[in-house]
């Protein structure tokens, strides 16, 4: 039996299927040299209209700015980013996808797509929209 995460059951059920969400989608990932981490970085330099800051990056994806730089210096040794330097601030580096990145972005993100409908294929249009609601419950709770 596995030991309890939290006091509360239903915490410990989001963060497992949570979990087990990210680990089936990592793995299909992974057949085609992405993972979840690295996807969501160039979703985000994809999204943006201009390059972006190392550390603007790392906000965006909600962790630490070591945790970026070793996901940049991953795609970028493979040719998918392109790092310069920041015109005005000598310290700073702009990120941006090469034609390469957003070739290789499209193609993750279309496995990602069909790994999540996978996941949620039980899921009909009336459950996903309930459990969306009841998820925005326990965000708008916890933003108070």
């Amino acid at each position: 039996m596995k030991a309890p995460g939290s006091s509360d059951i239903l915490v410990d059920e989001l963060f497992a299927t949570t979990m087990r969400l990210r680990a089936f989608t990592d793995a299909r990932l992974r057949e085609c040299g992405a993972s979840v981490a690295r996807v969501r970085a160039m979703r985000m330099l994809a999204a943006s209209p201009e390059p972006l800051r190392m550390r603007d990056l790392s906000e965006m994806l909600g962790v630490a700015a070591r945790t970026t730089t070793t996901i940049v210096d991953s795609l970028e040794r493979e040719g998918l980013v392109e790092r310069v330097r920041h015109p005005v601030d000598r310290r700073a580096f702009l990120l941006t996808l090469t034609e390469l990145g957003r070739v290789r972005h499209r193609e993750a993100e279309a496995v990602d797509r069909d790994a999540l409908a996978h996941a949620t294929r039980g899921l009909d249009e009336a459950d996903r929209t309930r459990l969306r609601e009841l998820l925005a419950v326990i965000r708008q709770a916890v933003s108070e």
